[in-house]
């Protein structure tokens, strides 16, 4: 029997990794809880796997839930020349169904984590090793973690364009209505054109 081991990155933490080990034979779905355990997420969330090439590009995906629609749904070709697609036309499996090494055909296998479709958070996982395991291993486990996310509070550097926007917001809130608003504004007869209706 085997195992694999996991580098788990996230982009928007400089310093964030995540080591995890775990049995080729599991699901992805225990992937799913012991990456949320390792990683501090709730659980509480959607998720999905998405298995990639070495540009990203997704070429299955693997979900917390069926999520399949009725499209005709075929692996995707990609040109040399395109970076990255997000391509929702590709064949989708759930969770509990899918076995690890059914997926995994690359030794340096790319898969994409997307947890919380709401507030989505993307994490890129990299196969590192695939090892045999040794009988007094437990898995899954997490053998290395750096970094914490950000608390859920805790906003990112300031948004030009949403400052902007929560400004003109905030100024539209307090003009909207003065000390001598009564409510009769609202509707003049006379400005209407209609006489009756």
């Amino acid at each position: 029997m085997y195992y694999y081991k996991f580098k788990i990155s996230f982009d928007e933490v400089e310093d964030f990794e995540r080591n995890i080990e775990i049995l080729s034979s599991d699901n992805f779905e225990t992937f799913h809880q012991t990456l949320y355990d390792s990683i501090g997420l709730t659980g509480r969330e959607l998720a999905s796997f998405s298995i990639c090439d070495v540009k990203w590009n997704k070429k299955q995906e693997i979900t917390l839930i069926d999520m399949q629609d009725d499209r005709e749904l075929e692996t995707p070709t990609y040109d040399e020349e395109e970076e990255f697609s997000t391509s929702s036309n590709i064949p989708k499996y759930i969770m509990r169904d899918a076995i690890l090494k059914d997926f995994i055909t690359d030794p340096h296998q790319h898969i994409m984590y997307e947890y919380d479709f709401i507030h989505p958070k993307v994490f890129y996982i990299e196969l590192l090793k695939t090892l045999p395991v040794k009988e007094s291993a437990d898995f899954p486990r997490c053998v290395l973690s750096k970094g914490v996310l950000p608390k859920p509070d805790e906003h990112p550097a300031s948004d030009p364009e949403n400052d902007f926007l929560d400004d003109f917001l905030d100024e539209a809130d307090e003009d909207a209505f003065d000390d001598d608003f009564t409510g009769d504004q609202i509707w003049d007869d006379s400005q209407t054109g209609f006489d009756s209706f």
